[in-house]
């Protein structure tokens, strides 16, 4: 009788095991996922040149045009909509939040660090580009883990 509570006891554990496991591999296909969606939001927004800036010489970012192309390739590669809400079918099942958008144009001598101590960010920048930072919640398969929350960062400059 023992040995077949023994076996019970060894089966339970190593479900819970087999879970936490599963659940891990598929938090860090969600990161995964965050990061190459805002690595490529970041570079289109960053490519978004200011025409008329570029015709007096200088190499600027249009910003308006920058945050409208940094949320369409955030709402295409982590199927979202307008708001920031995961559509159906969407991996993710909660909002997606952009927390910091910058551009960073000829106004600052480059090279430039950017600092923001709030999310333990620093990078330098060459020449003009973009900033983007976004929170994003990991779907949880199981609830053996606790939430999982990540603030994804990523930067791109100007290609000139």
């Amino acid at each position: 009788m023992y040995k077949l509570l023994w076996i019970l006891l060894l089966l339970a554990s190593w479900m819970y095991a087999q879970a936490i496991q599963v659940d891990e591999e598929s938090s860090m296909k969600a990161l995964y996922l965050g990061k190459h969606a805002v690595n490529r939001a970041a570079h289109a927004a960053a490519q978004q040149v200011d025409a008329v800036a570029l015709a007096a010489g200088r190499l600027r970012i249009e910003p308006d045009a920058a945050l409208q192309e940094a949320a369409f390739y955030l709402q295409a590669n982590l199927e979202l909509d307008e708001e920031g809400n995961p559509l159906p079918g969407s991996y993710l099942r909660e909002r997606v939040e952009i927390l910091v958008f910058r551009v960073i144009n000829d106004d600052v001598a480059f090279p430039y660090t950017y600092r923001n101590p709030a999310y333990d960010y620093e990078v330098t920048l060459d020449r003009p580009g973009v900033v983007l930072m976004i929170r994003m919640k990991y779907p949880r398969v199981f609830t053996v883990m606790p939430p999982v929350e990540w603030v994804v960062k990523g930067t791109a400059e100007l290609v000139g």
